[in-house]
């Protein structure tokens, strides 16, 4: 894959790019976003690189699957796993950036109370 076609999270996956990782496997890693929207908001990134949800295949399902076990399992590593949203933009017009898919993880900290959508960015 040239620089040119390289996504910005492929770039970060491959050690291109430095970000704040916080977690990697074979499938996926889990990034902070760097604009956060929330207390607490990480990308779950396939490395894999298909550009939207519904450029995913019925080849895929094992990655998606992975995709929401890890989210659960930063959830509870955070100390978020009682409530938090997570959010698939699948293109642009529904707010998709980068045309790597990705999920979001947002959620208010361990620490503060209560919740509630409308405590979230859309």
């Amino acid at each position: 894959m040239s620089d040119m076609s390289k996504t910005l999270f492929t770039r970060i996956i491959e050690r291109e790019i430095p970000s704040d990782m916080l977690y990697e496997d074979d499938v996926c890693v889990v990034i902070n976003d760097i604009v956060p929207q929330a207390p607490v908001h990480m990308l779950v990134i396939p490395k894999k690189p298909l550009p939207r949800l519904v450029d995913a295949t019925v080849e895929d399902q094992a990655i998606l699957g992975h995709l929401l076990l890890i989210a659960g399992e930063m959830a509870r590593k955070f100390s978020v796993d009682e409530a938090f949203r997570l959010v698939v933009n699948n293109g642009a017009d529904a707010g998709q950036t980068v045309f790597h898919l990705h999920l979001h993880v947002l959620a208010k900290g361990a620490d503060d109370e209560g919740f509630s959508e409308l405590d979230i960015a859309n």
